[in-house]
């Protein structure tokens, strides 16, 4: 975004008056541009949120912004430690691109602030963000899929067509899909698995350290907000990328299950936890392509084919 561009926003925002003194582009922000923006004459800065350009956004990715604010009145539950949202537009008229309008959130990104207690400290953290993360997956929700939609009335529905969407993507850009593809027939095979699942539950997406923030003053961590809600769905709370990553390692994280509480080991839910790797996987690749990661890229294949050994 040119200068002109966050003026442009601001003023569609706020009035014809106003003047962005400084815009500063934050860092930890893997899909979305993100701009600390201080405003004349307003005591606190904001944070301007841009969407990719349409013609950038992948299928799977599309309009995640419009996604997140549908969300919003869902996240009810954990609104104080969220930002408050100022103003919203989709109609492209200032910038040809989506873009929203938050309060800026005090506190630092847990990625750089964690790094200043121990790491038998940091079980604190994880004890917070299992509980909010619980908190969450309380929320029913009244169909499968994408807050925004479309609503599926099967979780196996949203699912296999997670996979196929991703194959696509993944072939649009020039990249190998078939074990992709392979997961989503085999999804297909396991539908009655799936749809042990009859209840919606509203996932996350993505939360994680990188979307949390620590007041910086705290003795121990303490989260202060939490942010980026763009990929969150109603489903099975097994298949949020929070419980993936609180599975990832044996160490100080395991606190996290400590508030949350504990997962159903069955082997109908194991088996939907490997298909949730197998989908974790597929998702990655394309974000490790959309972020000109070649290596990443790579490994995904041999990770994603143990995945689709171990499902049969």
């Amino acid at each position: 975004m040119t200068p002109a561009e966050i003026e442009a926003v601001c003023q569609r925002a706020f009035g014809t008056g106003v003047v962005p003194v400084t815009a500063v582009e934050l860092g930890y922000a893997g899909y979305n541009s993100v701009y600390r923006v201080d405003l004349a004459g307003r005591d606190e800065p904001v944070v301007l949120r841009v969407a990719p350009e349409e013609s950038a956004q992948f299928g799977s990715e599309r309009h995640l912004m419009r996604n997140e604010y549908a969300a919003v009145p869902w996240l009810a539950v954990v609104a104080e430690l969220m930002p408050r949202v100022l103003a919203v537009d989709w109609s492209h008229a200032v910038v040809d691109r989506d873009w929203m309008i938050q309060t800026c959130l005090p506190g630092v990104p847990a990625p750089d602030g964690l790094g200043r207690y121990p790491r038998s400290g940091r079980t604190t953290f994880f004890r917070q963000l299992g509980a909010i993360t619980h908190s969450v997956h309380a929320v029913r929700g009244p169909y499968f899929g994408r807050v925004d939609g479309p609503a599926y009335s099967s979780w196996s529905e949203v699912v296999i067509a997670s996979f196929t969407q991703i194959a696509a993507d993944l072939e649009h850009v020039g990249l190998d899909a078939e074990d992709v593809r392979t997961a989503a027939t085999l999804a297909a095979r396991g539908r009655a698995k799936l749809d042990e699942i009859q209840e919606p539950r509203l996932l996350t997406g993505d939360l994680w350290t990188v979307n949390c923030l620590l007041d910086p003053k705290a003795p121990e961590p303490v989260i202060s907000g939490v942010l980026d809600f763009d990929r969150a769905e109603f489903g099975d709370p097994a298949a949020d990328w929070t419980i993936r990553m609180a599975q990832a390692k044996p160490d100080e994280r395991e606190a996290f299950w400590q508030t949350y509480g504990a997962l159903d080991r069955t082997p109908t839910a194991l088996w939907r936890a490997t298909l949730y790797e197998a989908r974790h996987l597929a998702a990655t690749r394309l974000e490790r392509h959309r972020l000109n990661n070649p290596e990443a890229v790579r490994e995904s294949y041999e990770a994603l084919a143990k995945a689709l050994t171990e499902l049969g």
